[in-house]
């Protein structure tokens, strides 16, 4: 085997390997829109109008909340415990459990006189 044959032979093996690797990751994006998408669905099915506004809005403050939440409901609804559709009374009451409870500041001014 002659060098120029070894290199087209490299150079060919290179070609595959990144061909394998663009495929896969077009394979594991499209499997993450389609998993989106399946949860879009079952929110949509499951939340009021009024319950995914609020989801909505707590997902542009708060994403990682948003996220608990909508694993939350998405376990709920696989599971078969899900009686119904979440309104925005239930899915505030989803909230307080998965929010941690907020430290409550208190300032308290001093007069010079109190110094």
């Amino acid at each position: 085997m002659t060098a120029p044959e070894q290199e087209d032979e490299e150079l060919e093996e290179i070609r595959r390997r990144k061909m394998a690797e663009l495929q896969a990751r077009v394979a594991e994006e499209e499997e993450k829109r389609r998993a989106e998408a399946e949860r879009a669905a079952v929110l949509r099915v499951v939340l009021t109008p009024e319950a995914r506004q609020r989801l909505a809005n707590i997902k542009m403050a708060r994403p990682a909340v948003a996220e608990a939440i909508e694993n939350y409901i998405m376990n709920l609804a696989r599971s078969g415990n899900l009686r119904g559709q979440i309104t925005d009374d239930l899915l505030r009451q989803i909230l307080e459990k998965i929010m941690p409870p907020k430290k409550e500041t208190k300032i308290v001014r001093l007069s010079k006189d109190e110094l």
